[in-house]
């Protein structure tokens, strides 16, 4: 079943964004982005407070019923990458449409890091980002905190702060996407 469901998935996303968002990113696609969350509002500030960070360039997400997404990135300590990353989602539930985006997961500290890097590892259905760009949508966070979407790339706001070790920040690229969905992303990661 999962594996139909992934082939589903992955014909939603192919027409949607072709093979950018399955290219494996490059170094430079990476440190570019990376300067993007450097100059965004308060997504800046957790630079310096992150043991690393994983930074996916591109993400492409698309869903009519079912849906997914798939990016691939880099992941850096102390500002060095150490390895790469992919996140894969699966949705379910109502929702059309496709849309582009950079994500950037900090990881508060080595114990967050190594689960991170664990190879498996999960954000669950209620796992939320701070959107960076005006129009995109930003729920709250399963801590109760809420989060903002602001009117350009260089501002972001967000009450909350670290949840379980990490924290989501998302500048989107394009499209749009309308969802009332449940969802989880998985990401894998390897050494360089």
């Amino acid at each position: 079943m999962k594996r139909i469901l992934g082939v589903l998935a992955a014909l939603v996303l192919l027409p949607a964004f072709g093979t950018t968002a399955f290219a494996e990113a490059t170094g430079k696609e990476c440190a570019d982005t990376v300067k993007l969350f450097r100059d965004a509002g308060e997504s800046a500030s957790y630079f310096g407070k992150s043991y690393g960070y994983a930074v996916f360039p591109t993400i492409g997400k698309a869903g009519l019923g079912i849906g997914g997404a798939h990016g691939s990135g880099c992941v850096y300590v102390n500002g060095k990458q150490v390895g790469t990353a992919k996140m894969t989602q699966l949705s379910f539930g109502w929702q059309a449409g496709a849309q582009g985006y950079s994500l950037i997961v900090f990881l508060e500290d080595e114990r967050a890091f190594k689960d991170f890097t664990s190879g498996e590892f999960e954000f669950g259905a209620k796992a939320s980002a701070v959107a960076i760009t005006a129009g995109a949508s930003a729920g709250a966070g399963t801590s109760g905190a809420g989060a903002g979407a602001s009117g350009g790339k260089k501002d972001a706001a967000t009450a909350g702060g670290f949840y379980k070790g990490t924290a989501l920040f998302t500048i989107i690229k394009g499209g749009l996407m309308y969802e009332a969905s449940l969802a989880g992303a998985k990401f894998s990661y390897k050494k360089l």
